[in-house]
C-alpha cells in the first residue's frame, strides 16, 4: 500500500469516528451524582472497602497502626517489602518496625544508589508493598495513588500482598472531592499518573470466571488512623 493511499485510509476512518463523539452538556450542575460519605466517613471508607474484598481495619492512635502492621508482618512473614516514603509511615518508624520483623526493605532512596537490574530484581522480590495514599475516598473505598519520588506505582503494584496506612486527613467523602483536590493543587503539580485502587486485583479474562490477584496483589490490606 502507498503512503497517500495509507493516508487516505487513516483519515477516512479518522472522519467516521467523529460521527460518534460524545458531546457534553453544559447545562448539568457540577456535583450532579455527588454520593458523600455521611456523617462518618472512616467507617463508610472501612466498610466500602471490606465490600470490594479488602480487609479494612480502624485504628484510634498511630501506636495502635504500628501495632496493627506488626501483626500483618507476623501473619505473612514477608522477606522483604517495597516500601513509600511518607510522612505518615516515617511517624509510624516503619524502617525499624521492619528491622525488628528481620524483612529487608526497599523504597526510592534505597533502590536509586543500584544499578537497574539489581534495583528491578528487588523490586519484585518484594514479598509486601507498604505504602499510604494520596487520598481515601470514602464513597467507593479506593485509594487515589499520585505517583511521585518515593511514591512509585510498584509498592502497590508488584507485591502479592498491600498495605496501605492513612489517617482521617487523608480521607475524602466523595471520588468528586479527590479530583477537587487535585485541581486545587494546580496543573504544573500533577503526578505523572494517577492510579484508583478498589480492593484487591480483579480479572474475569479467563472463561469470565473472576479471579484475585493475576495482575497485582491478591491481598489488600488498610489501616486506618480515625
Amino acid at each position: 500500500m502507498k503512503r497517500e493511499e495509507f493516508l487516505a485510509r487513516v483519515r477516512g476512518a479518522a472522519a467516521a469516528g467523529r460521527a460518534y463523539r460524545v458531546h457534553v452538556r453544559d447545562d448539568i450542575p457540577a456535583r450532579v451524582g455527588y454520593v458523600g460519605a455521611g456523617p462518618n466517613p472512616a467507617e463508610r471508607l472501612a466498610a466500602e472497602m471490606n465490600a470490594v474484598g479488602g480487609f479494612a481495619q480502624l485504628v484510634d492512635s498511630e501506636e495502635a497502626a504500628r501495632a496493627a502492621l506488626a501483626e500483618l508482618l507476623v501473619r505473612y512473614s514477608p522477606k522483604s517489602a517495597l516500601c513509600w516514603q511518607h510522612p505518615l509511615l516515617e511517624r509510624l518508624g516503619l524502617a525499624a518496625l521492619l528491622e525488628t520483623h528481620g524483612v529487608e526493605h526497599w523504597s526510592h532512596d534505597l533502590l536509586a544508589p543500584l544499578d537497574q537490574p539489581t534495583a528491578r530484581a528487588k523490586m519484585f522480590a518484594a514479598e509486601i508493598g507498604i505504602t499510604s495514599a494520596t487520598w481515601a475516598i470514602a464513597e467507593t473505598g479506593s485509594l487515589l495513588m499520585a505517583a511521585t519520588g518515593g511514591r512509585e506505582r510498584t509498592a502497590s503494584l508488584l507485591p502479592p500482598v498491600h498495605v496501605a496506612i492513612v489517617e482521617r486527613a487523608q480521607i475524602v467523602p466523595d471520588l468528586f472531592d479527590a479530583y477537587a483536590q487535585l485541581e486545587a493543587a494546580g496543573v504544573e503539580n500533577l503526578a505523572s499518573n494517577v492510579t484508583l485502587i478498589t480492593g484487591p486485583s480483579k480479572t474475569g479474562d479467563l472463561e469470565l470466571k473472576l479471579t484475585t490477584g493475576v495482575h497485582g496483589p491478591g491481598k489488600w490490606h488498610v489501616i486506618i488512623v480515625r
